[in-house]
């Protein structure tokens, strides 16, 4: 999940290294130009009579008026609306999108689904390369799974163990903490009954990670020794970050059908961007004096690049390794729905039937393995910082300490296989299911309704969507058509200029001009959009209120960290979860979700951002008697403009990706539309869901999407 940034340095869209080199490239640019409290003051206090000239008062108001930048930018596109509405108006009329500038693309992408199941066992393109490639993502998922499950819970479990605690140092405490995580974690996952389903999620998740992490580091090889390969590439993984993650599902059933071979495709493609993206970073970031060093000595471009440029991006690639097997759990347990299997497929069983326990018994090991998974990435990334081993550290160090480990695991993990039955017994299982479910139903009858006073849960989730949902919804299809347009591209100029417009002011088009038989499909995604707006500002609000009070004391922020980290390694899934028991099904449900999903990301945008502001700055204002009110309002806020632009715009596509997934809880609209295509094998409905669920993504992206140019400067 994004973009104008390189994706976040995080376990998920937006990692924290990459902001703060965003921020750092822009602070000086934004501290330059922010206004300083004199400065503010002066504005404050008036323009100090300087308007007084030999104009007629008029003449000069409107002078001062035309002369600012916002009014500048928006005057052609005012013009334009002068002449071009009213004739929209009379031609199409000022109610919803017209049905004469619809094109209906239910029944051709019907067709084309009918021709590539008639033709797929016959077309030389299936033939020859569609199909192997569908029968080698199916034999190496098998292959892998049967591995793993021939193996037996023991030796993967002695195997993970001693990875994790090699990785970690096998004479640091880290290296032992992280080893007692490993094990503990694969043995909640045979305890909850999920041993299988975890070796089926497992063996995909490694399949699809070591094919997305060598395709992500050709691709940010090319990227950061090639200027022109860089321009090429960087527009399509914007594009790429900002779609949610069931656009990448409905192509890829629509040519291998629905099972592991789609699945397997869908996670490579969605994984790849972010070590894509980060590779290039270290590439390109690369210390110029070593770089000069190398030069010097004669070396040829292939050994600066074996030598120097890949040995200083180590940390950046790792980071993109990080985000690339985050990013294909969360793809991995999504794309359960068109027949992956594992946890994602029990996760979904049982919240089609509204069955939490059942879900939480699944989506435990799913938070367990992102949080293995983070941490051992995580712990490899800082090892590489902490330079070579001391002298004489002898046999636990370097490759002989992995030759150790590799004896040790093959050893033990031969003893247990002698000992030990090969699957998880199960009179080591317990059913968790019962107990949850009865939980919930308790929560249910005493707290969820009719609680004096406060209400409840579900009131509260009935309240917010009659008087916000509804009414939000209602205004969006009741507006002109040519309205919204015009809304869109108006947002979309202020923020990121002409060519910001064009492309907000087209998608939306784009979403009217497709249709559906039914002629359902504007209405649904002013649905959607109307849920992510509500989402985003929700998620604002908290996101800035608990950002400003984390960068003002740092003791809040550091007891935030950790629940900041653990929610951003959970996959898309695992938030819907504790929302069906709070709320219910329905499209509060899902904007709760949207608004836990997105929130850490603004959290920590908005803390980097306060944090980076001149500190020289901060006290030239407390030494003036500012309050602290004043010194957030005043001075840190401007001059953090970047950060906070940049935590809207990860706010927005953070939502409407999980708004998107809503439709497994009852949100309706686009969400739905795309379940249902994928379950029902409606390929139409489905694919022209996925196509506005892609244009609404762009026209949020653009409308939010700062250039870093302060306005009135030509594009």
């Amino acid at each position: 999940m994004t973009a104008t940034t390189p994706t976040p340095a995080r376990k998920r869209p937006g990692p924290d290294s990459e902001e703060a080199a965003v921020l750092k490239d822009t602070d000086g640019a934004s501290t330059a130009s922010a206004p300083t409290p004199v400065a503010l003051a002066k504005d404050d206090a008036g323009d100090g009579g300087r308007s007084g000239s030999a104009d007629a008062p008029g003449n000069a108001g409107w002078r001062a008026l035309l002369s600012r930048p916002v009014v500048r930018r928006l005057l052609p596109l005012g013009v334009a609306a002068v002449v071009l509405v009213p004739l929209a108006a009379v031609l199409w009329g000022s109610g919803t999108w017209p049905s004469a500038l619809t094109f209906d693309v239910q029944e051709p992408l019907d067709d084309v689904y009918s021709w590539v199941v008639n033709n797929r066992d016959t077309n030389p393109v299936f033939l020859y390369f569609l199909l192997h490639l569908s029968n080698w993502s199916d034999g190496s998922v098998t292959w892998m799974t049967g591995l793993l499950e021939g193996l037996g819970w023991f030796p993967v479990t002695v195997t993970a163990v001693l990875l994790s605690w090699r990785v970690g140092g096998l004479r640091d405490r880290r290296g032992l903490k992280l080893a007692g995580v490993t094990a503990a974690a694969f043995a909640v996952c045979g305890v909850l009954g999920m041993w299988q389903a975890t070796m089926e999620t497992l063996a995909l998740m490694a399949v699809a990670v070591s094919v997305a992490a060598v395709i992500g580091a050709l691709l940010g090889l090319g990227a950061g020794l090639s200027d022109r390969f860089e321009r090429v590439l960087r527009p399509v993984l914007d594009t790429m970050q900002i779609m949610p993650a069931f656009a990448y599902l409905l192509p890829l059933v629509l040519l291998f059908d629905i099972g592991v071979p789609s699945a397997l495709i869908a996670t490579i493609i969605y994984a790849a961007p972010p070590m894509a993206r980060l590779t290039a970073l270290g590439l390109r970031g690369a210390d110029p004096g070593v770089m000069e060093a190398a030069t010097s000595l004669g070396t040829s471009p292939a050994q600066r690049l074996l030598t120097a440029r890949l040995p200083l991006a180590r940390k950046e690639i790792l980071l993109g390794l990080n985000q690339t097997i985050m990013m294909a759990l969360s793809m991995v347990t999504i794309a359960s729905v068109i027949g992956a299997g594992g946890l994602g497929e029990e996760v979904f069983r049982a919240l089609s039937t509204v069955d939490v326990g059942g879900a939480l018994a699944a989506g435990i090991p799913i938070v367990l393995l992102a949080v293995w998974l983070d941490r051992v990435t995580s712990a490899a990334g800082e090892r590489l910082g902490e330079g070579a081993a001391p002298a004489g550290s002898s046999w636990l160090h370097g490759y002989r300490a992995w030759i150790v480990t590799a004896v040790s695991g093959v050893a033990l993990s031969v003893a247990g296989w002698l000992t030990l039955i090969a699957e998880w017994p199960e009179a080591w299982v317990l059913d968790i299911a019962p107990p949850v479910n009865d939980a919930v139903n308790w929560f249910t009858g005493h707290l969820a309704e009719d609680v004096p006073v406060v209400g409840g849960t579900r009131a509260w989730a009935d309240g917010f969507t009659v008087w916000v949902l509804n009414p939000l919804r209602d205004g969006l299809t009741a507006m002109p058509w040519w309205l919204l347009v015009l809304l869109v591209a108006a947002l979309a100029l202020l923020a990121g200029g002409w060519g910001a417009m064009c492309t907000a002011a087209l998608a939306m088009a784009g979403v009217g001009v497709i249709a559906v038989t039914d002629g359902s499909l504007w209405g649904h995604s002013l649905d959607t959009l109307s849920q992510a707006i509500a989402g985003v500002v929700v998620t604002l609000a908290l996101g800035f209120a608990i950002g400003v009070a984390a960068a003002r004391v740092p003791l809040l922020e550091r007891l935030l960290r950790p629940v900041l980290d653990t929610m951003q390694t959970l996959p898309q899934f695992i938030y819907l979860i504790p929302v069906v028991a709070l709320f219910n099904v329905g499209r509060a449900a899902a904007v709760a979700a949207a608004v836990l999903y997105a929130l850490p990301a603004v959290v920590r945008i908005t803390v980097q951002g306060l944090r980076q502001v001149d500190g020289a700055t901060l006290e030239a204002a407390r030494s003036m008697g500012a309050s602290t009110f004043q010194q957030i309002r005043q001075v840190q806020l401007p001059l953090a403009r970047p950060a906070l632009m940049l935590a809207l715009n990860q706010g927005v596509v953070l939502v409407l990706a999980m708004v998107i997934v809503g439709g497994f809880v009852g949100s309706g609209a686009l969400g739905y539309d795309v379940v249902y295509g994928l379950q029902k094998s409606q390929l139409g409905v489905g694919l022209s869901a996925g196509v506005a669920i892609v244009l609404l993504g762009l026209v949020l992206d653009r409308t939010t999407q700062r250039t870093g140019k302060k306005l009135g400067t030509t594009h």
